[in-house]
This record gives C-alpha cells, structure tokens and sequence, in this order.
C-alpha cells in the first residue's frame, strides 16, 4: 500500500501556487461549511451509531465546534495572512524586515476515534486556512463516521488539493512512510511515539495532541454543589472519553465525604437512575476498551454506579474510592466514565506529587483562594489550566490548546491552527543605494570601538 503518487499530486497543486492567496482559502473554507451543514443530520446520525452521541451533546462537540472554527477563520483570515513588520538591525539601514506566514505543503492529519469529526476537521480548518494541502485518514473505530467524512471530502474537494483515505493502522503507517511537509496526529502517547519516529525518517514537524491523566483538585473552599456539576459534567461527556476529562479528584480530606455526596446527587440529575436508559448517555467505542476499563472497578472500592453491560458497551457513570496500591487506574489514563476520588491532607504534597508525573494535557483547579490559584497554577506543569470548570478552557478560540512533553507538542483552535500549519518566513530587503564600508574588510573600525558601537545600536 502506497501513497506516494497521492502525495505528488497534491504537492504539483501546491507548487502551482494554486492555494496560496486568501480568495482561494476563503472559498474553501466556505465550501467547507456548506458541506457540513448539508450533511448535519447525516453527521449527528454517524456519531450516533459509531459513540451513542446524544444529538445535542453531538452537535456542540462536533459539528458546532467546527462550524464556529470555520467562521472564526473567515472572519481573521485576512489579517492572518498580512506580513508582520519587523525592525531591523542598524547595519542594515536603510531596510525593511516582515515576517511572512507561507504555508507549509502538503499536510497529512490523523485523527482520532473519540470526537472523530471534530479532531480531524478543526485541524483541516487550519491547513486550508494557512494555505495547504491536505491529506486526511479518519479513525477506523469510529466507521460511520469515517465514511461520512471520506463522502464528504470527496463531494466537497479535488483530490489534488484535500483527499480522506480510509483504512486502518496498515492504512496509517503506510502513510506516514510518505514525505510529508508537516504531520498532525491526535490520539494515544504510545502511537504519537510511533507518529514521531515515522516523521523523523524524513525531518518532518509534527503536531502531536495526545492526552494523559488530567488531574482535578478540589480545595477546601470550593463550593461543593457546584464544583460537583462541573465535574460530572466534563467527566461523563462521551462516557468519559474526552482527551481534556477529568481523569481523577484529588479532593481535600475535611470535604471528601460532601463530595462524594455531591457526585452521586448530579449524575443522578444528569443521566436518571438509570443511565443505560437514558437518552443523553454515550457507549463505550468497542469491547476492547470495554474490556480494559471494567478491570478497573475491581483496583478500587465503588461508591456510586459501576454496572455495565458488555452488549450494549454500556458502563454506568462510576465513583471510586480507596484504589489498591500499585492499582493500574492510578497509573494509565482512563479515558471513560469511571472516576477515582482520592482524599489529601496537604496541597504542597499534592503539587509535589504531580510533578512527579508526566506534565498533562489539562489540570482543573476548584477554589476560590486567589493564592492557592496562583500557587497551582506557578507550581505546576500542564497542557492547560482550568480554574472552577472543567473542559471549557478549549472552547476559547484567543486560546491555543495543546499539550506538553508526554501530553503532546504543539498548540490548534483560532489563530494557533492557522500557525500549526504555517512557516513564519523572515524576509528582509535592503535598499542599495547607500552601502557603507566599514562592514567590509579591512576593519575600519578598532575593537573597542566596535564593542562599543554594538553596546549603543546592537538593539537594532
């Protein structure tokens, strides 16, 4: 399996110069709405049978989220696009410097299973925006959802300029052995090591969103009621299966038990007291994770929910507490509806222990304390920070969401996509009508004379 004459297609278009000014960006960004409206019932439909998605949770994750991505780009394109003035060095004068955002090439963006239209559109809406090719493989596990996409791309795009291939891992790695000139992966730390090491063959940037145990601290002074909505809510969302969820509660011992109380009095509100019937309630996207995630109501003690029922890859929202030593839940991301609540005794054991671990992709904060705030937030590494929500700080284009270290490189949403998927080129012109010598050999100017010249205008 090759792609090679794929990727040199697309790449003869872009040497064409065929998507490089902002009309041509613009249209396509517009094709690109259009088609998702048109296709909104089918989309809600896909996401349906591949996750249980309820329509409206499907539509503000998903289709919403990419739409407002879509019209955001619109709106700031121009001003994206325009040549940023630089100063330049007194040597130079008389000159002029502008940093000039060039699209990269060709881009080859895997996405996941989770949010499978959301995480492999919003990037497309950066490629397109900063001028790009593209090529597009949507998760296998989410098979509806796949095709729809693969439908869509193909309605809506010239396959010399953005093509969706289908497949599985064998289409994935077959591509990644193609020369890209910037990859774009979400999904797993594991497979964005392979991602990586596959870019590296041929020196290719990558993008890299990958995920990790997202902490959420509760302080002492958090309002309870609240602070358990919020929780419940970015936990739960997709039966947990949300890179940013809350992947644990570490909670402070005097209000543990009110916590706990709080938890089981909102999923009851959310989902009923029966959340396999409920409407608003997804499913666990295959057995295998089913299967990985049930093994882990056995490491702790279950204090709200647990049942599950492998046939309809339904597992209930689920509260833990008192993990096992040496418990797995405790060390893997657990990416689905099951929620370890750990008691602490003291914040600064907390912020040590946290530092321990691998930086992750978000950490949730509840409080109310302006200096314990600052003292989590200086004090830690993350992604991102959320302070008395949880999940929303994503939803702020003016801000780049990413990870760090084992949680990902790079940063997407608004302006940042647009960068992910742009050269910042540095051009500057001279004027030749003035060209003093004491540049050039011999040395007009003594040492210390020098030193002290570049002490005086070495700022530029």
């Amino acid at each position: 399996m090759e792609f090679t004459e794929h990727i040199a297609s697309q790449r003869a278009f872009f040497l064409s110069g065929g998507t490089r000014s902002a009309e041509f960006r613009r249209a396509q960004l517009g094709r690109l709405l259009d088609a998702i409206e048109k296709h909104e019932e089918a989309l809600l439909a896909a996401l349906h049978a591949d996750l249980r998605k309820p329509p409206t949770e499907a539509y503000a994750s998903e289709i919403g989220f990419v739409l407002g991505e879509i019209r955001h780009a619109l709106r700031h394109l121009d001003r994206w696009v325009k040549p940023q003035s630089r100063r330049c060095p007194f040597i130079t004068w008389p000159s002029k410097a502008a940093i000039h955002p060039e699209p990269m090439g060709v881009a080859l963006i895997l996405g996941p299973w989770n949010y499978p239209f959301q995480v492999l559109i919003s990037p497309l809406v950066g490629a397109i925006a900063a001028g790009n090719c593209a090529i597009l493989k949507p998760s296998e596990l989410a098979p509806r959802t796949a095709d729809l996409v693969c439908r869509i791309i193909g309605e809506t795009f010239d396959a010399q300029y953005i093509t969706a291939i289908p497949g599985d891992h064998t289409t994935a790695e077959a591509l990644l052995r193609g020369k890209f000139d910037t990859i774009f992966f979400t999904g797993s730390t594991r497979t964005g090591r392979s991602v990586m090491t596959a870019a590296a063959a041929n020196l290719t940037p990558v993008t890299l969103e990958l995920g990790g145990k997202s902490p959420c601290i509760v302080a002492a002074d958090a309002p309870i009621e609240t602070t358990a909505r919020r929780i419940v809510w970015g936990k739960f969302m997709n039966a947990g299966q949300t890179c940013v969820a809350p992947d644990h509660v570490l909670v402070d011992a005097r209000v543990h038990d009110a916590l706990i109380d709080a938890l089981k009095k909102s999923i009851a509100a959310f989902y009923g007291p029966d959340p396999q019937k409920s409407a608003d309630y997804g499913r666990i996207v295959n057995r295998r994770h089913f299967d990985r995630l049930t093994a882990y109501l056995t490491e702790a003690d279950v204090a709200a929910g647990g049942r599950h029922d492998a046939e309809d890859l339904f597992i209930e929202p689920t509260i833990l507490i008192n993990p096992k030593d040496g418990a797995a839940l405790l060390e893997e991301e657990i990416f689905g509806p099951i929620l370890p609540v750990i008691a602490f005794q003291n914040i600064d054991q907390v912020i040590a222990d946290l530092n321990r671990g691998p930086a992750p992709l978000a950490l949730y904060l509840f409080s109310n304390d302006a200096a314990l705030q600052e003292k989590v937030v200086r004090g830690t590494r993350s992604g991102g920070v959320c302070i008395n929500d949880t999940i929303s700080h994503i939803l702020a284009r003016d801000l780049p969401f990413g990870g760090l270290g084992e949680s990902g490189m790079g940063q997407y949403h608004g302006k940042a996509s647009f960068d992910a998927f742009t050269h910042r080129r540095a051009v500057m012109k001279r004027s030749t009508a003035f060209d003093p010598n004491f540049r050039y050999p011999p040395p007009a100017l003594a040492l210390p004379a020098l030193k002290r010249m570049l002490r005086i205008f070495g700022a530029g």
